[in-house]
């Protein structure tokens, strides 16, 4: 489940009917509902997820289906500047399927593994957000993400004989989006235990405060993360690595950058400059 970008709250005075497990019962207004727990809006060409709240899970343009709309799902692409050829690329939360679609779509020689707990999600993604069928490159795994990440084996992600996460893409969020669903250094640790040596994470964080979420990467990464500006919505996308941060020249970043904005369209100079205007403590290249 994904992220934290929001839309107009109703009167707070007049809240939404509550179902029996607290997940609201009926749309909020603008919204429709899709499946008993899942709400579609759609404005300005744009096609919203919801999870019965006013809190955006997700988005895409009717136009363009493969694009990706939202700056923190662009920045959650920036694994790119330090491995610009994945092998096999691990997303744990769907939402509205735009990175798995973006992955799938861009990344033709990458194996794609999308690990998402709700089946409604997974279906509303296929039959509101383009989600193409999985195919031999395309996996998406019904199943708990803590899960998913703890089992040594990898079960639920090809096992043992599979590689490892070359991008680890994490975007868990709940309805009422407070904050990560998982978000403490058991976690953090289990997913650099799935990454591949070169292996980058980019973790979304949005809702509470940064610094607790900053700690417990810090256990389980030590000072191997870097953050990204925050992004207009108020996400904050960290970038994990395997086995600290690699030491690439500026000019070779911008050149991958380049790249990425010809191919993809990404603003990826912008994610090279605020990376070397980064205190020294916090750069992740040399010139």
């Amino acid at each position: 489940m994904a992220r934290g970008v929001r839309i107009v709250r109703p009167d707070p005075d007049r809240p939404a009917p509550r179902g029996p497990s607290g997940g609201r019962r009926y749309a909020l207004p603008g919204q429709r509902p899709v499946s008993p727990h899942i709400t579609i809006s759609e404005s300005d060409g744009l096609r919203y997820l919801h999870f019965g709240s006013v809190w955006v899970q997700g988005a895409m343009r009717i136009a363009r289906p493969f694009s990706l709309e939202i700056e923190y799902q662009q920045q959650m692409m920036a694994p790119a500047l330090f491995v610009p050829k994945p092998a096999h690329i691990v997303q744990l939360g769907l939402g509205a399927g735009a990175l798995a679609k973006f992955c799938w779509r861009h990344c033709e020689q990458a194996r794609v593994s999308v690990v998402e707990i709700s089946s409604e999600v997974i279906a509303a993604a296929h039959r509101w957000f383009r989600l193409p069928v999985p195919d031999d490159r395309l996996t998406i795994v019904e199943a708990d993400a803590l899960a998913a990440v703890s089992d040594p084996r990898r079960t639920l992600l090809g096992g043992r004989g599979s590689p490892k996460a070359d991008w680890l893409q994490i975007d868990l969020y709940d309805a009422e989006a407070a904050g990560p669903v998982y978000d403490d250094a058991t976690f953090y640790a289990a997913c650099r235990r799935l990454l591949a040596p070169q292996g980058v994470a980019a973790i979304n964080l949005f809702g509470r405060s940064f610094a607790p979420s900053a700690a417990a990467i810090t256990e389980a990464f030590g000072d191997n993360w870097r953050v990204l500006p925050e992004a207009d919505a108020g996400n904050r996308v960290v970038l994990a690595f395997a086995r600290g941060v690699p030491v690439i020249p500026y000019s070779s970043l911008y050149s991958r950058a380049l790249a990425i904005e010809h191919h993809w369209r990404l603003p990826a100079r912008k994610w090279v400059s605020a990376l070397r205007q980064a205190t020294p403590a916090q750069a992740t290249g040399r010139d």
